[in-house]
């Protein structure tokens, strides 16, 4: 009797850990999306653009044969800062692909730790009623079946916490 209330206990703490390590993962993706529009240098990038654009704009006006050659410096100034803004650019791409492959091996892996350690075991437990039609879906591969309640296994957890946390950022990104 003992050993099932501490089964019970466990798989009462299980399933919202497991919902917080997802929703840990979706707002962390959110986060760099953010971060990746909002970038901390953002006046860098707004300065080298202005300057640009006032070189650009001082050569359009030097149009005559005598100022040919201070024309075509600026633009070639211009193009310098073209380069420098692009490689600005790229610089911080580079940074956010490789957070963001970080984050999906490490999403990955904790995926699959997840699925082996709880691969026969049931996460949680809700009543036959409220999921009549779903009952073989949402218990596949776990063992153990109790009288009125439906087992729910880590796969079909694992799926539908997803899209609840996905919901959730959706609708807290708006």
């Amino acid at each position: 009797m003992g050993e099932k209330a501490t089964q019970e206990d466990q798989r009462s703490i299980v399933a919202p850990l497991i919902f917080l390590v997802i929703a840990f993962f979706q707002f962390a993706y959110y986060w760099l999306d953010h971060l990746k529009k909002d970038e901390f240098d953002h006046a860098k990038e707004i300065q080298l653009v202005g300057e640009i654009k006032q070189l650009l704009k001082e050569a359009g006006l030097l149009s005559q044969p005598s100022t040919f050659a201070q024309a075509s410096k600026l633009r070639r100034l211009a193009a310098a800062k073209e380069k420098e803004l692009a490689k600005y650019k790229n610089l911080h791409n580079k940074d956010y692909v490789l957070y963001t492959k970080l984050l999906l091996i490490s999403k990955y892996v904790t995926y699959i730790v997840l699925v082996l350690w709880f691969w026969r075991a049931p996460v949680a437990s809700i009543s036959r009623q409220l999921v009549q039609p779903f009952e073989r879906f949402l218990s596949w591969r776990t063992t153990g079946a109790q009288s009125n309640d439906v087992m729910i296994g880590i796969i079909s957890w694992l799926i539908v916490s997803a899209r609840v946390c996905r919901f959730v950022r959706r609708a807290y990104s708006k």
